[in-house]
């Protein structure tokens, strides 16, 4: 929660500016104060605020010509804007909302309503920053925030790094609107396996390029794993022109000129299972997950790789890696 956003409001009653200054403030908020629209135009680009409260009546310029300029601006274009006004009609609502508000609250409004509004629109707004443009999924910073929580909750969940073998080759040959697809048609796949065997606080992240996690408190997270993986290679034949799929890889040079075969792509799926209590730092989860990885490139065929430890906990785990064409590892 972004309890540490920076809040400019726009107001030119100098009792709602203390009221609002003080709940913001007392929230957590860093708060910006303006007193009517031409100071707040002037105090944007400085300022560079996270949300607005913008009231609808002020002298020089009213609520609804700042919000068309800040419409207007490019750097200002997707900024957070709630309206505040003493007027409840519905055509001044409308008028507002049309004009790009994102809410619109009524005086005198509620304080605790005031806030769940905000919080959640400045949440909204940080995952939209944050969101992958490909796959619309939370991006990097999301995903560290996601894991900093869970490691310092110490709470049960699990990890898993997902990406795409030979994805580099496949996207040389087939040229990258095609790699566009593998990679949307993954993060489809990860959508639909957590919805139907994880839970509703599943988390998916992708990192970027063909390379995604998952977060789950789930207890069935080996079996999500290799639904994952199931599902991915079930659909996998659409990605391939059918000719290379027929024949089972695709045929390249190498940078010498010489022919090689490349297998088809596959997934790899790196398992941290019961992480909870085992990371001081979202780091060492990065190390093992990565450790994980290397290993599964090193066998064929889509795979999940974990580890598994000795009863007694001594000794370095043992990693194990499982999939339809990988051998029982005993």
């Amino acid at each position: 929660m972004p309890e540490d956003a920076k809040i400019l409001v726009v107001d030119d009653e100098p009792h709602i500016r203390r009221i609002l200054q003080f709940l913001l403030e007392q929230e957590g908020f860093s708060v910006v104060m303006a007193a009517d629209g031409e100071e707040a135009l002037a105090k944007l680009p400085e300022v560079r605020p996270d949300l607005v409260l913008l009231d609808v009546m002020m002298p020089k310029l009213d609520g609804f010509s700042v919000l068309e300029q800040i419409r207007d601006n490019l750097e200002t274009r997707s900024l957070p804007v709630i309206m505040l006004t003493a007027k409840g009609e519905s055509s001044e609502k409308v008028r507002g909302l049309k004009g790009g508000a994102n809410d619109y609250l009524t005086k005198p409004f509620n304080h605790e309503e005031l806030l769940l509004r905000m919080h959640n629109m400045l949440s909204a707004s940080q995952a939209q920053r944050d969101a992958n443009p490909l796959t619309g999924l939370p991006g990097n910073r999301a995903i560290e925030r996601e894991c900093q929580q869970h490691v310092e909750a110490g709470t049960p969940f699990s990890f898993m790094y997902v990406d795409i073998d030979r994805f580099k080759s496949f996207n040389d040959y087939y040229g990258y609107s095609r790699g566009d697809q593998a990679i949307s048609y993954l993060a489809q796949v990860l959508r639909q396996c957590c919805r139907q065997a994880g839970l509703p606080s599943d988390f998916i992240g992708h990192v970027g390029g063909d390379d995604f996690v998952v977060i789950t408190e789930s207890s069935e997270a080996e079996k999500l794993a290799h639904l994952i993986i199931e599902s991915f290679d079930r659909g996998v034949h659409t990605l391939h022109d059918p000719e290379d799929f027929q024949r089972g890889f695709l045929p390249m040079k190498t940078r010498a000129g010489d022919e090689e075969e490349v297998p088809l792509i596959t997934l790899t799926v790196a398992l941290v299972l019961n992480a909870e209590g085992r990371f001081m730092h979202i780091a060492e989860l990065s190390d093992t997950s990565a450790e994980l990885k290397r290993y599964g490139k090193t066998k064929m065929g889509s795979v999940v790789v974990m580890e598994r430890r000795s009863p007694q906990g001594e000794g370095a785990p043992e990693l194990i890696a499982s999939g339809p064409d990988v051998e029982a590892e005993t």
